[in-house]
């Protein structure tokens, strides 16, 4: 039996957007009283305040056993390149709000308070950069670059002094016949000679032994966006998960993490496939297997995070035999599966009923002119449990910038944040 969390478990800790900590509140609260606003004003300034920033949610779950950590941050950045071309999606955006050298100071100062033990990056195009100042914050990464005449592409990064790369591969899917898209995959492993904590989550005055081989599989995705061509969108998924269970089998079935943008919304076919494992493709019609389309941002659930759900009177739709085949990778089966027992992170963490859909996912991750939803997702498998997440923003807030990026977030994406434990107690020692 799962014990009752102790307080702080239960503990929510402020996250502001970066400039926010250039203005300690204490400082702020002094000053107002000193000019004598009211304390109810000051209360209500102090609400709204809070409501523009993220927050730190802890598991209600006793996972102080479990002393083996790592914060895992996935993060769209938005292209240089793809906001450049695409200057219709950030119409209300300011020019000065668009420009790299501003948003790449505010993701390094979003980064370094989230303090990530690793980092999944999509729509990477300035990696020279990134690799600069993350280096100088003590992180390693590698980057894959899309093909054909795309500039962007996926980076991993790592921090030194805690993990150690042991493999490392990519794909490119249009070696199978499905774009562009890449994806990365990386086991790493955990080093001996440092806390297990990678954050300050935890306070503790004790130090602990990581135990011996702590290896786990990070992969890195981001799924082709066009929603119409939802084959396409699930090839790419089936051939990266397909790697990501056989290397991890390789490795001796070590825990598994996939992190990125799937250009899919929660109540969408392809998350269905994700979380239950299986898919009938043919209960589906291609052109909504992401839902980015066609849906509010308050639906009613498609998914199920158990089995596939049943539906009373299936609908059939006719996909071509070479649809079929670049969603299955056969023309003679329209069922797919996948061997990864996956969970996502933010359902793990009870969240705020005004940033969270019925089921715990975010009900934003990505907001522009022409979209406002979630497509971001960190998934682990069951060797792995979501000890807190960093909280998005409620709907309302995110309306009032007019799209983003902003003067706080350096992305039209909001970085999803995660600090995982390994499920097992290891054998621990003081120092």
């Amino acid at each position: 039996m799962k014990n009752v969390a102790k307080p702080r478990h239960r503990r929510r800790r402020v996250l502001g957007g970066a400039s926010d900590f250039l203005k300690p509140r204490l400082r702020h609260e002094k000053r107002n009283s000193d000019r004598g606003i009211s304390s109810s004003r000051r209360k209500k300034t102090r609400a709204k305040s809070s409501e523009e920033r993220r927050e730190w949610f802890f598991s209600p779950e006793d996972y102080s056993h479990c002393k083996d950590r790592f914060v895992i941050v996935s993060y769209n950045l938005l292209g240089v390149e793809n906001a450049s071309k695409h200057s219709d999606l950030y119409s209300e955006v300011s020019l000065q709000n668009l420009e790299w050298s501003q948003r790449k100071k505010l993701i390094r100062r979003e980064l370094i308070i989230y303090k990530p033990s690793i980092l999944c990056l999509q729509e990477v195009d300035r990696f020279s950069d990134l690799a600069d100042f993350l280096h100088e914050d003590g992180y390693r990464g590698v980057y894959k670059g899309r093909t054909g005449e795309a500039c962007d592409g996926c980076a991993i990064f790592w921090r030194e002094d805690l993990f150690t790369i042991l493999h490392q591969e990519d794909i490119e899917f249009q070696k199978f016949g499905l774009r562009d898209n890449v994806a990365q995959l990386c086991v790493l492993e955990m080093n001996t000679n440092q806390s297990s904590s990678s954050s300050d989550n935890i306070s503790s005055s004790k130090q602990y032994k990581i135990k011996q081989n702590r290896r786990l599989l990070i992969g890195n995705i981001h799924v082709l966006f066009n929603p119409n061509r939802g084959d396409i969108k699930l090839g790419q998924v089936r051939v990266f998960l397909k790697r990501a269970h056989a290397i991890s089998k390789d490795w001796g079935s070590i825990p598994v993490v996939v992190a990125g943008d799937l250009n899919s919304m929660p109540q969408s076919a392809l998350y269905q496939f994700l979380a239950s494992s299986e898919l009938d493709i043919l209960l589906h019609d291609r052109r909504k297997i992401s839902g980015q389309i066609g849906f509010p941002l308050r639906w009613e659930p498609f998914h199920s995070h158990g089995k596939a759900m049943e539906r009373s009177v299936p609908l059939r739709y006719t996909w071509s035999e070479e649809e079929i085949n670049l969603a299955v990778g056969s023309k003679r089966c329209t069922y797919l599966r996948h061997h990864l027992n996956l969970h996502s992170a933010y359902p793990g963490v009870p969240g705020q009923c005004n940033t969270r859909d019925e089921y715990g996912e975010p009900l934003v991750t990505s907001y522009h002119s022409k979209f406002m939803g979630t497509v971001d997702y960190i998934w682990h498998s069951e060797e792995l449990v979501p000890v807190g997440v960093v909280e998005t923003l409620p709907i309302h807030i995110l309306k009032k910038t007019g799209g983003l990026p902003s003067g706080k977030w350096g992305s039209d994406h909001l970085a999803l944040v995660c600090e995982l434990a390994f499920a097992e107690e290891g054998s621990i020692s003081n120092h």
